[in-house]
């Protein structure tokens, strides 16, 4: 397992000119090269990383977490989701060495479902990513216009002292214009864009070891060791009573942080070196996401002293559980939460960044999908500016994540169903192409100059089963009774995807959708 350049493993040194083995790859692959290749790998790594984001959501799910049993579940079930979601990557990073392509998932579909299955492979691999990514930043965007509205709120008295509550409009306002200032910023030429995801990488590992340091820090009462680490919460969970089912629910809050790794793939053809590169930014972003991960859920708990009162509305953040220990903690030691509040505005500046690597990872998959004439008006989304940026991808991407965060108008139950995808439906592309990897293509498959050895098959079948896992456990019922505002509309999401994915294969895409199609002759 490692890193291989052996005779067996694809060619990526200099062949008939090319100085980068990842155009090289890319050529023999069967594209000419249209994006500017000027990602190093740092800012490859760095795309993903702030697109995790560790601060952005165990923030945004602190809440589900203190739920649903508290600190034994967010300390532990990280590991565990840390642990399972590496595997994942590993598999997916030996892939991408394979095949260094901006269509990432459902161009490895193709390649490893081979000639009969490929087509449908690729179809079912390619719209379940792209509304995944999607639906990942329609959850980053709105989860930033919920926090802007909770920082306001605070600043103006919070619940408890008369202060400004947005109405659901003025939320949905906010994440309109939040997502029209990333649809600007991923305009720009690549190489600001890579500045950019390099400050967002710094800011996140920079802005974690502050917030886990200094909040614990400040707070006149801290919850003993005892309490971080063996306290299991079962008294907010409504109706459940089984500590193995409350746990699993538990994950959802690590397992939600641990995705979007798949921009690293996304990003090969504007990487040097992809084949080699791209995994190492997947691999990377993973590895240290987990560690510096557990060091915030670690850092922020020790703050926590009354789960009930974090998780009530008649707090003075309204019931948004790290914005009332962040602003308590200052409020308490200097009577003042207003060091709280700027420490929510460090939070906010990593969920934007978040965001912004987000448009960046769904306007790629958008210009692939559409390269091969898989999305409707595929010739508009694939076109390129003269800045070599598929402009028209990136506003499409914004557009279609404003209109999915429309849903929360009419309830946020609907609006979950609509997030529920960007976990589900992210993992289950994530999973197609190990599939093929370790049944159709088992004996085919040609490693790059990353790969897992003999432990390949091994690993793929793992991630596999994880994936299948948790699509169950994230589908069970989260409160008891069930009702309409309790239902897990996961399954009805996600099942809803599916449907119209194979029903559209079946009525129209089979008839003339035949997959990667190659734009030079190989």
């Amino acid at each position: 397992m490692g890193w291989d350049r052996s005779e067996s493993s694809l060619p990526s040194q200099v062949e008939d000119g090319i100085a980068d083995s990842g155009q090289s790859r890319l050529g023999q692959l069967g594209y000419k090269q249209e994006l500017k290749r000027d990602l190093s790998v740092v800012s490859n790594f760095a795309f993903s990383f702030s697109i995790i984001s560790v601060i952005t959501g165990v923030t945004t799910l602190y809440n589900s977490g203190l739920t649903n049993g508290g600190p034994v579940v967010m300390v532990y079930g990280w590991l565990i989701a840390g642990g399972f979601s590496m595997l994942v990557g590993l598999s997916m990073a030996e892939i991408c060495s394979s095949y260094p392509t901006s269509g990432g998932l459902y161009y490895w579909s193709a390649k490893l479902a081979g000639p009969s299955w490929a087509p449908f492979a690729s179809w079912m691999t390619g719209w379940f990513n792209i509304v995944g990514q999607w639906a990942v930043t329609t959850s980053i965007d709105f989860s930033l216009a919920q926090m802007i509205q909770v920082i306001i709120l605070l600043s103006t008295g919070g619940a408890n002292g008369g202060g400004y509550e947005a109405s659901k409009y003025v939320v949905i306002a906010f994440h309109g214009g939040v997502l029209l200032m990333h649809a600007i910023l991923n305009s720009l030429p690549i190489s600001v864009l890579s500045f950019f995801g390099q400050l967002a990488a710094a800011w996140n590992i920079v802005g974690v070891f502050v917030l886990m340091i200094l909040i614990p820090l400040v707070a006149t009462e801290r919850a003993s060791a005892k309490f971080v680490f063996t306290y299991f919460n079962t008294d907010s969970a409504e109706g459940i009573n089984s500590k193995a089912y409350i746990f699993v629910l538990g994950l959802l809050m690590s397992q939600y942080t641990l995705t979007g790794y798949d921009a690293s793939a996304h990003m090969t053809e504007e990487t040097k070196s992809a084949d080699v590169n791209g995994p190492r930014g997947i691999i990377s972003a993973i590895g240290i996401s987990v560690i510096v991960g557990w060091g915030y859920i670690i850092g922020i708990t020790f703050a926590v002293t009354d789960i009930s009162y974090l998780l009530s509305s008649t707090n003075d953040a309204g019931g948004y559980a790290i914005a009332e220990v962040f602003y308590q903690a200052f409020k308490s030691r200097y009577g003042s939460g207003v060091g709280g509040i700027i420490c929510l505005g460090v939070v906010a500046v990593a969920i934007f960044f978040c965001g912004m690597g987000s448009v960046t990872s769904n306007s790629r998959m958008a210009y692939a999908f559409s390269r091969d004439g898989a999305m409707p008006f595929s010739p508009l989304w694939h076109k390129v500016n003269s800045q070599e940026v598929p402009i028209n991808a990136v506003w499409l991407s914004a557009a279609i994540s404003f209109c999915m965060a429309l849903t929360s108008l009419g309830s946020l139950v609907a609006f979950q169903a609509m997030v529920s995808i960007a976990t589900i439906g992210l993992y289950i592309a994530y999973a197609l192409p190990i599939f093929f990897r370790v049944t159709l293509a088992r004996k085919s498959f040609i490693p790059g100059p990353f790969n897992l050895g003999r432990y390949g098959i091994l690993v793929g079948w793992v991630a596999v089963l994880w994936v299948i896992t948790i699509s169950v456990l994230f589908s069970l019922p989260v409160a008891y009774p069930i009702t309409t505002e309790t239902l897990n509309y996961t399954p009805v999401a996600v099942g809803g995807l599916l449907f119209l994915a194979v029903s559209s294969w079946i009525i129209s895409a089979r008839h003339w959708f035949k997959g990667p199609i190659t734009n030079i002759d190989t």
